[in-house]
């Protein structure tokens, strides 16, 4: 891995690994179509007298809230009219719903590069994160080699990754994997949305929004890098806006609001999308699992199988963790627990922390807690008195 990836994983926690095995090597959307995401989500009760029309829209390249500004100025309604469940992958072919407060005749003519829109019919429902239940994933990865650098044949990578698979079931259990969670909730290539949150719920609002503006990321264009140093060197004034790039609109908005009002930096973080400004807490919750997720890895507890102190939740009949009914394993309940486990009907969880979430207990309760000390996170209280929809109580997610 180059120092700039390693330094992209250690951002966001994706540090280790759950095998021993040198992998296949090779590259991940070297083209777009190479990196495919198909949503999957509660569905719809349809009616053709509803308020809104239903849509499942293809996007090549897109970034979720620059196509939904978009697709707002193209239909006519504000951006906040658009529902949908989950941000996607800019660099990939992605389908999902949308549900939109327009009529159907004018969702079904925009026309935009690279977008095909499928009109389903109608609807009085919207649609939220909380109808997200995954993403089914088509990915090519192109150039495998061997960890001396010699190329890998087809059958070559394909037995290295059956191999893999065996390995993983043989410590994890048939048809298991650590639930990471994966560079796009961070930012991809700028692993900045984190680094945000952290200031967020600290009630940094300036170091937010500097954040934002100015953190470098690896491989970006040069006239988006040489305008982050300009923010980073010289400020905001009208010369470092008038070099922002077009199609960064958000960088755009919150730096002509400081221009307006330099000291209104909640104002200007409210200048990018509700979704994303509530992902930048989720981001953070999401550093802290993953790396809970590695510490456990690394202490040699098991992830699918619990052991004293862990909390564990009911998975229901969607196989969905059911997080506000989670219990901790005790010595007496050990055994009867690690059954049900094994059939699937309990999971061990670690933790996405908030105000009010529940933590381990014993050995799994002393790796959480590590992994909030060594990030600095032990006092956080997860409440966001600026602006109270950012405050999170946190939850658990499966291993």
């Amino acid at each position: 891995m180059s120092s700039s990836g390693q330094h992209h994983a250690e951002a966001i926690g994706l540090t280790g690994y759950a095998t021993q095995a040198d992998g296949i090597g090779g590259l991940v959307k070297t083209r777009v179509e190479d990196f495919r995401v198909e949503e999957l989500s509660t569905k719809l009760s349809m009616d053709q007298r509803g308020r809104f029309t239903v849509a499942r829209i293809t996007l090549r390249n897109w970034e979720t809230n620059r196509f939904i500004a978009r697709l707002a100025k193209a239909v006519g309604i504000p951006k906040e009219r658009i529902f949908f469940a989950g941000t996607k992958d800019k660099r990939a072919i992605t389908r999902q719903l949308f549900v939109i407060d327009a009529p159907a005749n004018k969702v079904s003519g925009v026309e935009l590069t690279d977008v095909d829109i499928e009109v389903l019919g109608r609807t009085h429902q919207k649609i939220g994160f909380g109808n997200h239940r995954g993403n089914r994933f088509t990915i090519t990865v192109r150039g495998c080699a061997h960890a001396d650098g010699r190329p890998m044949t087809d059958d070559e990578a394909m037995k290295e990754i059956e191999r893999i698979h065996a390995e993983l079931e043989a410590t994890l259990g048939p048809e298991r994997f650590p639930n990471w969670i994966g560079p796009q909730r961070f930012g991809s290539g700028r692993p900045v949305t984190a680094e945000v949150g952290r200031h967020v719920i600290a009630g940094r609002f300036d170091e937010a929004v500097m954040t934002y503006l100015s953190m470098p990321g690896a491989g970006e264009a040069p006239d988006v890098a040489a305008f982050r140093a300009r923010i980073r060197e010289e400020g905001i004034s009208e010369e470092v806006i008038e070099d922002c790039p077009d199609w960064m609109d958000f960088e755009r908005r919150m730096a002509s609001h400081l221009l307006e009002k330099p000291d209104d930096h909640v104002g200007a973080f409210r200048r990018l999308p509700n979704n994303l400004q509530l992902m930048t807490v989720h981001a953070l919750q999401s550093v802290v699992f993953n790396r809970a997720l590695h510490a456990r890895l690394e202490a040699g507890l098991p992830l699918a199988t619990p052991v004293e102190g862990d909390l564990v939740g009911r998975v229901d009949e969607r196989g969905q963790l059911e997080a506000k009914g989670c219990v901790t394993v005790q010595e007496r309940t050990a055994d009867r627990i690690a059954r049900n486990c094994n059939l699937g009907r309990l999971t061990v969880t670690g933790p996405l922390p908030g105000s009010e979430v529940g933590t381990c207990d014993g050995h799994p309760g002393s790796i959480e807690a590590g992994v909030m000390d060594a990030m600095g996170l032990e006092g956080a209280m997860w409440s966001v008195s600026e602006i109270p929809r950012l405050s999170t109580k946190g939850t658990r997610r499966a291993l």
